[in-house]
């Protein structure tokens, strides 16, 4: 199967993984839809053609290691470092700060690829940079399943991603959502389901 836009907004529907509601995202904002990529990932033989198709934005770069953060980039950084035939970390939040632990380590000038499942504003996304570069890592590529940003988000490198989607959100206080009195979800790694 091959893996274009369409395909993969199509798997996204088809399996459940595209949310429509009122949610409150990590990033702080407000938003009608939200994708569940690990709907996508619970299924091992798509998993793996999503990570190769991620790493195949790669294929002329020079890569060591590929990191992401936990929880949502776990398995789809794994799928991509798995198609790269490299090693794959994750960094994870203690008492809120992201960092690398687990004896997981760089070493000075690893070339690495950044995984993620969902881009929306980038806050995870720089915050990963922010560790790699810190613990002598070189941000080399960055890549997701689903980029949502809109282009409005600054990035230090381009985003590769295999959809590009432009869904609105909105800080709390003008949330249109929120004026009508919908209840919020706050889905994911940083919410409660």
């Amino acid at each position: 199967m091959s893996l274009d836009q369409t395909k993969v907004l199509n798997l996204m529907e088809e399996l459940g993984a595209l949310h429509r509601g009122h949610f409150l995202l990590s990033s702080g904002r407000h938003s009608d839809a939200y994708f569940q990529c690990a709907r996508l990932l619970q299924f091992p033989e798509l998993a793996r053609e999503l990570g190769a198709a991620m790493a195949a934005f790669f294929a002329d770069t020079a890569v060591d290691l590929v990191v992401s953060p936990a929880m949502g980039g776990i398995l789809v950084g794994h799928e991509v470092a798995r198609a790269l035939g490299r090693r794959f970390v994750f960094a994870e939040r203690v008492d809120g700060v992201l960092t690398i632990r687990r004896g997981f380590g760089l070493e000075d000038g690893e070339k690495v690829v950044i995984a993620e499942d969902v881009v929306t504003r980038g806050t995870s996304v720089l915050e990963v940079v922010e560790v790699v570069e810190k613990a002598g890592g070189k941000v080399v590529g960055l890549t997701s399943i689903i980029d949502r940003t809109g282009g409005d988000v600054e990035l230090p490198l381009p985003l590769h991603a295999l959809a590009q989607v432009t869904v609105e959100t909105w800080e709390a206080d003008g949330c249109p959502l929120c004026a009508k009195g919908l209840d919020v979800t706050k889905p994911g790694s940083r919410g409660n389901s």
